[in-house]
């Protein structure tokens, strides 16, 4: 037995299905007993970034880390975006680079880098397998390390020398173990339920980590006794159902949304598994000024404007369970009226309005997706690359379950949909599910639309082209008044999707469209669809929302002046 085949048997006692990634010289013995595993299936990718965010959304959905592999040299450097996406994330991910032989590491040689030190800021953990004894532990750190809270990504280089090596046949991979994740501490509890007590306009802020360890189900349960209002950072979409009388959808853009007027309002912001790098502190909370009760498996980060008066650590939903038994043996606390009903109604009759007339040609992403909602089912996914597109998904897709929409809101790296497409499908082949992109997004990885293909998949791609960076000039036209180095030139989509075998379509009207979005998604099958938008909306959005909180401003300012006798 070689290395390599200790290796594979590691992989299979940690559960692995599959392995995502491109081959290479250095990698061969790993990839020939990948072949001979009867446990395991090696897919080979079009590019190794496409096989990390296939890995990633993998680790996301699901929570068992995704595994991909690349040679070393320049497939470990290609690797790198899906990596760095996947730890800020929080996506556990296994990543594993070949490397040349030991013998030639000490100096120049070809296609060596230090592969390990480049990956250290990346990841949560990183090694090199030296020996056959080392070998069980190294891969059980790596996938111990990438799925405890807060999950992330890990990295392991296998030297080909040192994989062709001999292992004694008595070395047997470690067995995976059940880890318990700590119950919270009483005194915080307690003094979390007196800041309630005396808060009047409690908010909470649903991150990423309450989708992440499941949970909803107790969130919801707290917020429908409570009915204390619940906010999403992006990440969090679907903790709680957006049809719920307490949702006020999500926060997150880089302007002043009507959210934000309940953040203005509350007196307490109870977050829950909310990581820094989703949404600034300092966007919702410029003054520093509000009380925050941090609820999370890790000590808050240290921020000037995020400065928790209580941090209740351990698991999420134990502690949402504890704090609901304690409020629901008394009174309700806070504002008996439900102040922020206005807002909330604010929120859904604004996205309401962008629903596209039958014979509308002038097409655009929130008109897009009013149409994919109504269409998608309630436990169906609906994937977002970066761009123009994503502000409004996050904004405007009403989500109704945990990973209902998945949005990458970390790194938020564009690419990252069509390879995540890939990955959800595999996961469920009858889930219905739509990935949206942008021309600038989805060319990133276009190539693994071959992947795709060759997998069987079937899954609804929407397109979206206006031949510009658009998020890029909506910034630039907010804040200069004129763009700069955003255009393109794009390839006709239909052809080239046809030219994959995969059937394609650009629909001209929002009747013709809204026909052909509930076809595709109703076929399973693997589509494309075309959509050429009107980009007038995105500015059009921040002129309502600046005229609106101007005159808000001003009659507040109105109401405040002394009157005269």
């Amino acid at each position: 037995m070689t290395i390599a085949q200790l290796f594979v048997k590691c992989l299979e006692e940690e559960g692995v299905k599959h392995v995502f990634g491109v081959p290479g010289e250095e990698t061969e013995d790993l990839i020939f007993a990948l072949n001979d595993s009867n446990k395991i299936e090696f897919v080979p990718c079009r590019h190794e970034q496409g096989a990390a965010f296939i890995a990633n959304a993998w680790g996301r959905l699901c929570g068992k880390a995704g595994v991909c592999l690349s040679t070393l040299g320049p497939g470990a450097t290609n690797l790198i975006t899906g990596i760095a996406d996947a730890n800020l994330d929080k996506a556990p991910v296994v990543a594993i680079t070949g490397q040349g032989g030991i013998t030639r590491l000490h100096h120049e040689s070809h296609q060596n880098i230090d592969v390990v030190n480049m990956y250290a800021p990346i990841t949560k953990w990183n090694s090199t397998i030296r020996s056959p004894q080392t070998t069980p532990e190294v891969v059980r750190k790596a996938f111990k390390v990438a799925e405890m809270e807060k999950p992330g990504a890990t990295h392991i280089e296998l030297p080909e020398d040192i994989a062709q090596m001999q292992a004694d046949e008595s070395l047997q991979p470690l067995k995976p173990s059940l880890l318990r994740r700590p119950a919270p501490d009483n005194e915080a509890v307690l003094n979390a339920i007196h800041l309630i007590k005396e808060a009047s306009y409690p908010l909470i802020l649903a991150g990423n980590g309450a989708i992440r360890t499941r949970a909803s189900e107790a969130l919801t349960t707290f917020v429908k006794f409570t009915d204390y209002p619940v906010v999403s950072t992006f990440m969090g979409k679907g903790a709680v159902r957006d049809d719920l009388p307490q949702s006020l959808l999500s926060v997150g853009l880089g302007f002043k949304d009507y959210v934000m007027e309940a953040f203005e309002k509350a007196d307490l912001i109870i977050t829950i598994g909310y990581d820094i790098a989703e949404y600034s502190p300092t966007s919702w909370n410029p003054k520093g000024d509000k009380k925050i009760i941090n609820i999370d498996f890790e000590p808050a980060e240290v921020y000037t404007n995020y400065q928790p008066e209580v941090e209740i650590i351990g698991d999420i939903a134990t502690i949402i369970r504890e704090l609901y038994h304690q409020i629901s043996r008394g009174n309700k606390y806070g504002n008996e009226d439900i102040w922020y009903s206005d807002i909330r109604q604010r929120i859904v009759n604004d996205i309401d309005g962008y629903k596209m007339k039958e014979p509308e040609k002038n097409i655009h992403v929130p008109g897009i997706i009013n149409i994919v909602r109504e269409h998608l089912p309630e436990n169906g996914l609906l994937i977002s690359d970066v761009g123009t597109h994503k502000m409004w998904i996050a904004r405007n897709f009403k989500t109704y379950c945990p990973n209902g929409c998945m949005i990458s809101n970390g790194l938020a790296s564009m690419g990252i949909a069509l390879p995540a497409g890939i990955a959800a499908t595999m996961l469920d082949q009858e889930r219905p599910v739509v990935v949206m992109a942008g021309d600038g997004g989805f060319m990133m990885n276009i190539q693994e639309l071959a992947t795709a293909k060759k997998l069987g998949v079937g899954f609804t791609m929407i397109v979206m082209t206006d031949d510009d960076y658009g998020l890029i000039s909506w910034k630039q036209q907010q804040r200069s008044q004129r763009t700069a180095g955003t255009t393109l030139t794009n390839p006709d989509f239909v052809k080239l999707a046809e030219s994959f075998g995969i059937k394609a379509s650009r629909p001209e009207t929002a009747e013709e469209l809204d026909a052909q979005i509930k076809e595709s998604i109703e076929s399973k099958e693997l589509r494309l669809i075309e959509v050429s938008i009107d980009t007038s909306v995105n500015g059009a959005l921040t002129d309502k929302l600046n005229a609106y909180f101007s005159k808000t401003t001003e009659e507040e300012t109105e109401s405040q002046a002394p009157v005269e006798v």
